[in-house]
């Protein structure tokens, strides 16, 4: 998960509860840098929109509840989902997740989506720092534009 600045100092608990009738966007792809950034060469796959309360209780696992309005949604468009964006009711970024069939903070049933064929989050989970979970070498180790070239020693 990488939150916005705007709610970088917010708890976990504060989070979910501001995603209360706000959304998750799947999109293909290519993520922003931050959470702070436009959406600009992504497509828009599907839309859940988050009930309220936003989660339920966690599982006995750890993983956490979604409760969206309609726990299925119609891809809006043809993709291969990247990540997602949790958006409050009134139209603020909080954060972006990790989306995909394998081991991402969303897990989706599906691998692909395709216009009007069904979408389901099958698993959802909070990574606050932010990486790839598959691939954390790689992700996390390399340079992200803004950001200096890590030091040799």
């Amino acid at each position: 998960m990488i939150v916005a600045s705007e709610f970088a100092t917010r708890s976990l608990e504060e989070i979910k509860e501001l995603l209360a009738g706000g959304t998750l966007t799947v999109y293909s792809v290519a993520r922003p840098v931050s959470a702070d950034h436009a959406v600009d060469r992504s497509g828009k796959l599907a839309v859940f929109t988050f009930a309220t309360p936003a989660f339920n209780t966690p599982s006995e696992d750890g993983t956490e509840v979604p409760n969206f309005a309609a726990p299925v949604v119609s891809a809006t468009d043809v993709g291969t989902p990247g990540f997602a964006r949790a958006v409050t009711a009134d139209g603020k970024v909080v954060a972006d997740f990790s989306v995909g069939p394998g081991d991402r903070e969303v897990k989706l049933a599906e691998v692909s989506c395709s216009a009007g064929a069904p979408v389901k989050v099958v698993n959802f989970k909070f990574n606050p720092e932010g990486g790839w979970p598959e691939r954390v070498d790689y992700y996390d180790a390399h340079p992200r534009p803004g950001y200096s070239l890590p030091k040799v020693r």
